[in-house]
């Protein structure tokens, strides 16, 4: 059973994010840039399932410029078979990203897609389901606990009402919650290994996909500054401010 699971090149979670002085998005620059951390734990979940017999080969995705090949590298030394580069220097968004990685399924013909829920980056949360409608495929999103068993991948995941399962027939597509998993430590001879194992590169015109970005950004701004909290001695004075000053009741 083949898996495929795409990862993201983005800003690092513990770097401030900083907004370019013309407003046109983010600054990059010189920043550091790692894996989309919902990205790892699908990494992670898909060796783990490799690990218990359940799968036989992990592919890791990625689609954007020359330097994802960095990221590709950290999901094969978390236990990637091999990857799959899909190199543009288009800004990519989540309907160009599923076309994508739909072609590749077509092309690798994997049982599973498992991808991280959304990225820390855009924050979009789209593309594992714009790729589950584009393939026709079952899906299950923010996963908290994954098995698979007799051709079918039962799935826990949390909800407004507390949890559910859901049992899907594969082929299907998963995304990837935080409480699915806590992702391994990337040892040293693993990142080794990593550097020995297969990555194809492709160009999006190789896929027959259209890249280019269907929706325009015309700002990125910081949030407004907030002023300080303050303490209140008791409710009456709690109720007072909330009334007079917040007016929000």
């Amino acid at each position: 059973m083949k898996v495929l699971v795409p990862v993201k090149r983005v800003v690092d979670y513990n770097v401030k994010v900083r907004v370019k002085s013309d407003g046109t998005g983010v600054d990059i620059a010189n920043v550091k840039m790692s894996m989309n951390p919902f990205d790892e734990i699908a990494v992670e979940e898909a060796t783990r399932l490799k690990e218990k017999g359940a799968v036989t080969e992990v592919i890791a995705v990625s689609c954007g410029v020359t330097q994802c090949q960095e990221t590709l590298r950290t999901a094969m030394a978390i236990g990637a078979d091999r990857a799959i580069l899909v190199d543009t220097t288009e800004e990519l968004q989540p309907l160009a990203v599923a076309k994508l990685l739909k072609a590749l399924v077509d092309k690798e013909q994997p049982q599973l897609v498992i991808l991280g829920k959304q990225a820390i980056d855009d924050d979009c949360n789209q593309t594992g389901q714009m790729l589950a409608a584009l393939l026709g495929w079952p899906q299950a999103t923010f996963a908290s606990k994954v098995d698979i068993a007799d051709g079918k991948v039962t799935v826990s995941r949390e909800v407004d009402g507390g949890s559910e399962t859901l049992v899907l027939t594969l082929p299907a597509i998963i995304t990837t919650d935080l409480r699915l998993n806590e992702p391994r430590y990337v040892t040293l001879p693993n990142i080794m290994k990593a550097k020995k194992k297969q990555m194809d590169t492709f160009k999006p015109e190789e896929l027959g996909v259209d890249v280019k970005p269907r929706i325009k950004t015309l700002k990125v701004s910081e949030p407004p500054k907030r002023s300080a909290g303050v303490k209140v001695a008791d409710v009456a004075a709690l109720v007072d401010k909330l009334k007079n000053e917040a007016k929000v009741i």
